[in-house]
């Protein structure tokens, strides 16, 4: 059983996911930048891909996503067409297909990337540099013990 304490730490950290979870969309942050027009969904499978240590597949990207195959499949498809993923022949096995990154996927990650870690360098902008070290390395192994990590 936990401790009070413990109890108490676990509901506060809940709420605060909860709470990043509602507003951590990738709208919200575009808007938060000035950006126009925010990436769809379809903008996960760049994640997806460049997270990965080996090349991913379709089915890759559904147990990444944690959504079924033919989900994937319209993700992928979107990727592709916004051409910012193409399909590789895996040369070992012709039947499957590697997906990479473009150029212009590969711009649309440092992009990304630029305004996600804008918004959060605001959030913590009146934090000493100790507590933003302290957050990161608190936050990473936080992720890093759920499961599914």
């Amino acid at each position: 059983m936990y401790e009070d304490n413990e109890v108490v730490a676990a509901v506060a950290v809940e709420r605060a996911m909860v709470a990043i979870r509602r507003r951590q969309s990738r709208r919200a942050l575009a808007r938060a930048h000035g950006a126009h027009t925010a990436p769809g969904p379809e903008f996960d499978v760049l994640d997806v891909i460049e997270a990965a240590a080996e090349p991913v597949s379709v089915a890759g990207v559904a147990q990444a996503l944690g959504v079924d195959q033919p989900r994937a499949s319209r993700l992928v498809a979107a990727a592709v067409a916004a051409g910012t993923v193409r399909r590789q022949a895996d040369q070992a096995d012709g039947r499957r297909a590697w997906l990479v990154l473009t150029d212009a996927g590969r711009a649309a990650l440092e992009q990304a990337h630029g305004h996600r870690q804008a918004a959060f360098a605001a959030a913590m902008s009146e934090w000493t540099e100790a507590e933003r070290a302290e957050f990161a390395r608190l936050l990473t192994r936080f992720v890093a013990a759920l499961p599914g990590a």
